[in-house]
């Protein structure tokens, strides 16, 4: 596997390649991730990492100073030891770096390679390369999907929403729905008590909590235009937003400019085996209004906790949510939104029931049942023993 991004990024990629790989290693297969290397401000490596992790040389992110994009040259060096019986599959995660070395590297071994499309960057270009009009970077983030899937053999994509969207742009190359799922550990209990006491939240206190990337895309901006009017309905109601990311400023900016200060928690991120499932399961009710998701993990991560979920459907969510016993879809309107928000804080006996529907919706997403899958699709790949296409690689 070849990505620009892991952890100790925290996000939806890395979230999505560390379940897949522990799962496919349970499984009995060996996988070596190849990801950039992070480094804390005294210039040392930041965290520990799982077995068969290789850390390159990364640089930074223009506008975006959380992620890193693999340096070309360490990674072909390290390429060059590889020959063609180690690898049999090779799975990029990112369309950056990580893309043009993958196929190039796949061309050298002969063997064919697969290409997760996490991100809907038709929604996501604009707000990273200002002064360029939203739909000309459309059109770049479609001409540049389009030419990265005709590149590889095959391309897994988190919902049915997702490749509809790349089969809309002209993608030909075959496609695996194959969301990403949750582990084990995702259903164990959280300490919400524990949650509300480290942050000083009274255990009465009507609570909503968005966890995700605290970036433009989103839609962040339009849960606080919510909280105003949810604020009429539940005075005390508290807003926590969990995560960190580039439009933190912003928000907070715009929290004080509505007043909401008093309503408002920023808590940035949590550890996942256990802050983040004390997170969850403090929270009366789960509110999200992405509309650039390909699948929407923390929906499902919330409704492990046995957390209700309030919600829009667009894009990946409307897989997660499709059917969903525990969850209470809405349009994106600030009213309708609120007076969802606020049912489910209001009355305890329908958020109780909406809790034990959600922890049954979140049964279905099994890590292992899609890692069986992944595997699957690697030794259809491997069989059909198609060579990638060529393509033009950075210099």
């Amino acid at each position: 596997m070849l990505s620009d991004v892991f952890f100790p990024r925290v996000n939806g990629v890395s979230t999505s390649i560390q379940t897949f790989r522990s799962d496919l290693q349970a499984l009995g297969h060996k996988v070596t991730l190849v990801a950039p290397e992070y480094l804390s401000a005294a210039g040392s490596p930041t965290g520990e990492d799982p077995m068969d992790t290789v850390r390159l040389p990364s640089r930074g992110v223009p506008r975006d100073p959380e992620d890193r994009l693999l340096k070309w040259r360490p990674l072909m060096r390290w390429a060059e030891s590889l020959r063609p019986d180690d690898v049999d599959v090779i799975h990029i995660q990112t369309p950056f770096v990580a893309h043009y070395a993958g196929v190039k590297l796949a061309r050298r071994l002969g063997c064919p390679v697969v290409e997760t499309y996490h991100t809907y960057f038709e929604h996501y270009l604009h707000h990273y390369v200002p002064g360029i009009p939203a739909p000309l970077t459309r059109a770049l983030a479609r001409r540049m999907t389009v030419s990265q899937c005709h590149a590889v053999q095959a391309v897994v994509s988190p919902s049915r929403q997702m490749a509809d969207a790349l089969r809309d742009y002209g993608v030909r190359t075959p496609i695996e729905v194959l969301p990403t799922g949750l582990p084990a550990t995702a259903f164990g209990a959280g300490n919400g008590a524990a949650f509300r006491a480290q942050f000083g939240i009274p255990a009465q206190r009507p609570v909503a909590t968005f966890v995700g990337r605290v970036a433009h895309e989103k839609n962040i901006d339009f849960l606080l235009q919510m909280l105003v009017e949810l604020r009429r309905l539940v005075p005390d109601v508290l807003l926590v937003i969990a995560g960190e990311g580039p439009a933190e400023a912003h928000l907070r900016a715009l929290t004080a400019k509505l007043g909401l200060g008093s309503n408002v928690l920023f808590i940035g991120y949590l550890e996942r085996t256990r802050g983040l499932l004390d997170c969850y399961r403090a929270a009366d009710a789960f509110v999200f209004a992405s509309r650039t998701e390909t699948q929407g993990l923390v929906l499902i991560e919330a409704m492990a906790q046995g957390t209700p979920v309030v919600s829009t459907a667009v894009m990946g969510t409307v897989d997660v949510l499709s059917g969903a016993g525990g969850a209470v879809v809405v349009p994106e309107e600030t009213t309708a939104f609120a007076a969802a928000v606020a049912g489910v804080l209001r009355d305890p006996q329908r958020r109780e029931e909406l809790s034990h529907r959600a922890r049954e919706d979140a049964v279905r997403w099994s890590s292992r049942l899609m890692a069986e899958r992944l595997a699957r699709l690697y030794e259809g790949v491997i069989e059909s023993d198609v060579a990638p296409s060529r393509e033009v690689a950075p210099s």
